[in-house]
C-alpha cells in the first residue's frame, strides 16, 4: 500500500526531472493515486466534500472521472448528476473531469439487462470497466462512497475487472447491522464480498467512536473556515438549495444551512471525505484483514475459514483529517 508521506515527495521529484530531462507530463502522472469516484452526490452533503477534496488534491490523486448513482435520498439519477457537476464547475475542472450516470435501480434489477446497450447505469458501468483495462503502473482505485451497484454491475459485465482494481466503499456498521449505503443495495455488496476483487470497508458505525461517523465538523466551524475558500469559480454556479456560488467554500456554508442536525452542536459527519483522506494518507486510520463476512437477514456472519479477505478501516484519525481537508481549501483560495 502506497502511502501519502512517501507519495508527495516523489511527485516533486517527477515534476523536476521532467524538467531536466524533457520527461512529458503525462509519464509524471503515473506517480499519483488512480481514482474514479463513485458517489450519490445528492443524498446529504459529505459526498460534496469529498469530492471537492478530491478535485483538489491533485499532486496526489488523478481522478479519471466521477460516477453517480441514485440512493433513497435525493432524487434521482439525474439529480445526483447535476450535484456533482455544481462540485466540479466550482472546483473548475469542468471539461477536465467528466461525471457519467449510473444507476437509478438495484444490482437485482438490472443485472439480467447488462447485455443490452441501454441498460440502467451503462454509462457509468462501461466508464468504469473502460478506465479499469488502460494500463497503468498501479490498480485502479474506485472510491465508491454510496450504493455498490455501479460497480458491483461493472464486475458482472466484466470479471476480469477484478484483477484491474482496488474497491475502497464507505458504507457498512460492521460488525453492526445497518447503515444507509449498505441497505440501499446490500445483493450488490455481498456479491463482491464473494468477488476477487480486493474490497476495503470504510467503517460508518453511527454513534461509535471508531468509525467515519465521529469525523464531525459543527455548522459554527464551517460558518468561520469555509466562507471564501477553494478556487474561484470562473461561472457562478447555481446551488441545490438556490443562490449563486463563486467557490465552494461559500457553498459548503449552504449546504450546512439546509441540512436536519441531531444534536445540540449542529454537528455533522463528513463520512465520505474521511474515506477519501484515507486513501491519500493510509497512516489517518487503522485496518485490519478479516476473512470476507456476509450479511443475511440484516446481521454480519462471520466466515472464519473464508480464504477470501477483506480489509476493514476503522479508528480515524479525526483531527489530522480535518486539518488536512481545510489546509487543502486554504491552500486552493489562489487557483
Amino acid at each position: 500500500m502506497i502511502k501519502s508521506h512517501t507519495l508527495v515527495p516523489i511527485a516533486i521529484a517527477g515534476m523536476l526531472l521532467a524538467g531536466c530531462s524533457g520527461t512529458s507530463s503525462q509519464e509524471t502522472e503515473d506517480t499519483r493515486i488512480p481514482v474514479i469516484f463513485d458517489t450519490d452526490a445528492n443524498n446529504e452533503l459529505d459526498d460534496q466534500h469529498a469530492l471537492a477534496y478530491l478535485l483538489l488534491n491533485q499532486e496526489i490523486f488523478n481522478l479519471y472521472g466521477v460516477t453517480v448513482n441514485a440512493t433513497w435520498g435525493g432524487g434521482d439519477v439525474e439529480s445526483h448528476y447535476e450535484e456533482a457537476v455544481r462540485i466540479v464547475q466550482l472546483c473548475n475542472m469542468q471539461g477536465t473531469i467528466a461525471v457519467h450516470k449510473g444507476a437509478n435501480g438495484n444490482f437485482e434489477e438490472i443485472r439480467e439487462t447488462i447485455g443490452s446497450p441501454g441498460f440502467d447505469g451503462a454509462e457509468a458501468v462501461n466508464f468504469i470497466i473502460g478506465e479499469s483495462k488502460k494500463h497503468r503502473d498501479t490498480r485502479l482505485v474506485v472510491l465508491a462512497v454510496g450504493k455498490l451497484t455501479n460497480v458491483a454491475l461493472a464486475l458482472e459485465k466484466d470479471p476480469s475487472m477484478a484483477d484491474r482494481i482496488r474497491l475502497v466503499w464507505l458504507g457498512s456498521n460492521y460488525p453492526e447491522p445497518g447503515e444507509y449505503n449498505q441497505d440501499n443495495d446490500t445483493v450488490a455488496m455481498n456479491y463482491l464480498l464473494n468477488s476477487r476483487v480486493p474490497f476495503e470497508m470504510v467503517t460508518v458505525r453511527y454513534g461509535q467512536p471508531s468509525g467515519t461517523a465521529a469525523v464531525t465538523v459543527s455548522q459554527q466551524e464551517i460558518n468561520a473556515r469555509m466562507p471564501g475558500l477553494g478556487p474561484h469559480a470562473n461561472e457562478p454556479v447555481t446551488g441545490r438549495h438556490g443562490g449563486i456560488f463563486n467557490c465552494f467554500g461559500d457553498y459548503s456554508v449552504s449546504l450546512f444551512e439546509h441540512i436536519d442536525y441531531h444534536d445540540n452542536a449542529k454537528t455533522r459527519a463528513l463520512f465520505d471525505m474521511a474515506a477519501v483522506a484515507i486513501v491519500k494518507n493510509p497512516d489517518w486510520a487503522g485496518s485490519r484483514r478479516i476473512p470476507a463476512p456476509i450479511l443475511m437477514d440484516n446481521s454480519w456472519v462471520e466466515r472464519p475459514g473464508n480464504s477470501r479477505q477483506i480489509i476493514v478501516w476503522e479508528n480515524f484519525r479525526k483531527e489530522e483529517i480535518l486539518k488536512d481537508f481545510f489546509t487543502t481549501l486554504e491552500a486552493a483560495v489562489s487557483q
